[in-house]
């Protein structure tokens, strides 16, 4: 056997296995934090499951509130291309978001109600991050902050965010700045409450759509219809769940249940991108 083949036959070499204090894995992902955060409130071995993916559904929000916050900057900045990245990168996510109702998709009504009582007045409908999420799509109102009154930091940051403008008013904004004719009754309109939709911004998109494809505001328009389209997904998947897990009674929290979310599943975001399509 020559040495080059004694070399290849030998046993890759062991990874440095001793540290100073944790590792920087641990360091970097703060991973004894994230498994010991999970305390659930009956014996029902599948609560752990609940528990953790709702978990998960927050991080997710996380991420993809940063992405649309990154693209919103870049849009206050003319970079079409760093908007259009983070809304990619935020399509990829919100496809895991959404495949985080898989766990939860086939709970029966029997099994939900073993543990539901543990949730109290606890709903969903209280995540912060999520109306967070809602709020960059333009889907405002002050009184989503009242929940969140007994929390200070994060009613300050519900706020901040509910006067500041949504990813979709810099995308308007952006498209006047390019020579589309964005009424000033949108422009300047009251940013913390609900966009409603425009003929004229309809006109624009119809435009964009009317132009060449290649385009950079007819690719950041396409970015932000994957991304309305995803959000439609999670919607109707949480639907969907719901639904088969508890019927129309009353969700958790005193909220609408089945009801709420089948009024949310209606609504599209970004709404004149979808009817503009009509036009061209």
């Amino acid at each position: 056997m020559s040495s080059h083949e004694a070399h290849e036959s030998q046993e890759p070499e062991t990874p440095h296995l001793d540290f100073q204090g944790t590792t920087p894995y641990e360091d970097y992902v703060k991973a004894d934090v994230l498994t010991h955060l999970q305390h659930t409130l009956s014996d029902d071995p599948g609560e752990m499951v609940f528990l953790v993916t709702t978990q998960v559904m927050e991080l997710w929000f996380t991420v993809i509130v940063h992405e649309w916050e990154t693209a919103a900057g870049a849009l206050r900045s003319d970079d079409v291309p760093t908007a259009v990245a983070a809304l990619k990168r935020s399509v990829r996510e919100l496809e895991a978001l959404t495949a985080s109702w898989k766990p939860l998709g086939q709970l029966t009504p029997a099994q939900f109600n073993s543990y539901r009582s543990a949730l109290g007045e606890g709903s969903g409908f209280q995540s912060a991050m999520y109306r967070r999420m809602e709020f960059l799509l333009g889907d405002k109102s002050a009184s989503m902050l009242v929940p969140h009154r007994g929390a200070p930091r994060v009613h300050a940051e519900l706020e901040k965010a509910l006067h500041e403008p949504s990813l979709y008013d810099e995308v308007l904004r952006l498209l006047a700045r390019r020579g589309h004719a964005i009424p000033s009754s949108v422009l300047d309109r009251d940013v913390s409450r609900r966009y409603d939709p425009s003929e004229e911004v309809e006109a624009a998109w119809t435009a964009v759509y009317s132009g060449p494809s290649e385009d950079e505001v007819a690719r950041l328009g396409e970015a932000l219809t994957d991304v309305a389209e995803l959000v439609w997904r999670w919607r109707n998947d949480h639907l969907v769940a719901t639904r088969r897990a508890m019927g129309s009674k009353a969700g958790t929290g005193g909220s609408a249940g089945v009801a709420w979310l089948e009024k949310r599943a209606q609504k599209n975001v970004f709404p004149e991108l979808w009817t503009a399509r009509s036009h061209v």
